[in-house]
C-alpha cells in the first residue's frame, strides 16, 4: 500500500525512510512536512492513516473507490485534490486515464494513485533534486503534480491534432475507405480526455487565487502557470470535438452521396435490363404463339406468312429500340 513516505526539511528530504507512525511528529519538530505516497489502498489499509491525520471520512472513501471527476474541496485546514493523470498510446488511438488523490495538509501531504501513473514518482525525484521548490512545502508538491500532468495534457492534445489532421486529409483528400469508425472512435477518447481536463480549470483557479488553505502567496505564481497551460488544453479540447464532429458529418454526407450514386447507376442499369428484356419479348411471345401445337392455325397456311412474321418481329423490336433510345432507357 505504502509506495514511499519521507520527511522533509529546509528544502531537503532527511536520510532514510520515516516510520509513518512518528513521520508527522518528526516533520513538526523540524518544521518540515512528511510526503506519504500510496498505491490502490484498500479501506481498511487505510484507517490506520485516517485516524491518525485526521482525514475527512467522504474524502477518504473517494480516494479509496476512485473514478471522482477532477476537483477541489476544501476541509477547514485540509485540502483535498483529484486529478487525472493522462497518456496517448498514439499507436491505438487510446487516451489512457488515471487518478491521483492529493490530501493536502499543514504538516503532511498524502498522494493516493490509481492505474497506472509515474506522476507521484516523477514528483518525488524533480523536487528531491530542487531543494528551491522544496522549500515551499506541500504546496510545492501539489503544484508539481499539476505542473506535470498538465504538461502531458498538452503532449495528448498535440498527438490528437495530428491524427485529426490526417481523418481530415484521408476525409476530404478522396482517399478510399469507410473513415467514420476511426472519426467516432477518436472522437469517444477526446471525450474521455475532455472530462479529465475541463473540470480541473476551476480548481487551479481557486489555487491561483490564493482561496486554498495551505498555499501562500508565494506560491499562487507557480499555479498561474499551470492555469494557463491548462486553458490551451481545454480549449483545444473543444476544438477538436467540434471539428471531429464536422469531419464525421462530411464522411457521413459523402457516404450518402456515393449511395446515391450507386443507386441512380443501379435504377439506370436497371432500366437497360427492362427494355432489352421488352425487346426480347416480342420475337419470344411471337414464337411462343406459333409454336403451339394447334392443327387449325390459319396463318400456317399463308404463302407469305413466315416473311410476313419476321417483319412484324423485326419492326416491333426496332419500334422498342427506338422509344426506349428517345426516354433515354438505353
Amino acid at each position: 500500500m505504502i509506495v514511499d513516505c519521507g520527511v522533509y526539511a529546509g528544502g531537503l528530504r532527511r536520510p532514510g525512510e520515516a516510520d509513518v507512525r512518528r513521520a508527522v511528529e518528526v516533520a513538526v519538530a523540524e518544521r518540515g512536512f512528511v510526503w506519504i505516497g500510496l498505491s490502490q489502498p484498500t479501506a481498511e489499509e487505510f484507517d490506520a492513516l485516517q485516524r491518525q491525520l485526521r482525514l475527512p471520512q467522504l474524502a477518504v472513501e473517494d480516494a479509496v473507490k476512485a473514478h471522482q471527476r477532477p476537483k477541489l474541496e476544501r476541509y477547514d485546514d485540509l485540502t483535498f485534490a483529484v486529478v487525472k493523470p493522462a497518456r496517448y498510446v498514439d499507436h491505438d488511438e487510446v487516451v489512457k486515464i488515471g487518478e491521483l488523490a492529493i490530501f493536502l495538509g499543514r504538516d503532511f501531504i498524502l498522494t493516493v494513485r490509481h492505474g497506472d501513473t509515474e506522476v507521484p514518482a516523477q514528483v518525488r525525484r524533480d523536487l528531491e533534486a530542487d531543494p528551491e521548490l522544496l522549500a515551499h512545502g506541500p504546496a510545492a508538491v501539489l503544484y508539481r503534480c499539476l505542473d506535470l500532468v498538465v504538461d502531458e495534457y498538452l503532449s495528448i492534445v498535440d498527438s490528437i491534432g495530428v491524427d485529426v489532421d490526417q481523418i481530415e486529409d484521408q476525409v476530404f483528400g478522396g482517399v478510399p475507405g469507410e473513415h467514420a469508425e476511426r472519426i467516432y472512435k477518436l472522437k469517444r477518447e477526446v471525450l474521455e480526455f475532455r472530462r479529465a481536463v475541463v473540470p480541473l480549470v476551476t480548481p487551479v483557479l481557486q489555487l491561483v487565487e490564493g482561496t486554498v488553505p495551505g498555499v501562500g502567496p508565494d506560491a499562487q505564481a507557480y499555479f498561474r502557470d499551470v492555469h494557463d497551460h491548462l486553458l490551451r488544453a481545454a480549449d483545444a479540447i473543444e476544438g477538436y470535438d467540434d471539428l471531429l464532429s464536422n469531419v464525421l458529418q462530411a464522411e457521413l454526407a459523402q457516404v450518402t452521396v456515393e449511395q446515391n450514386r450507386v443507386s441512380v447507376r443501379q435504377n439506370e442499369d436497371m432500366r437497360k435490363i427492362s427494355a432489352w428484356a421488352a425487346i426480347a419479348l416480342v420475337p419470344t411471345a411471337i414464337a411462343g404463339i406459333y409454336g403451339m401445337n394447334f392443327e387449325h392455325m390459319p396463318e400456317l397456311e399463308t404463302r407469305y406468312g413466315y416473311f410476313v412474321v419476321l417483319a412484324v418481329i423485326v419492326a416491333a423490336c426496332v419500334g422498342l429500340h427506338a422509344l426506349f433510345r428517345r426516354n433515354d432507357w438505353l
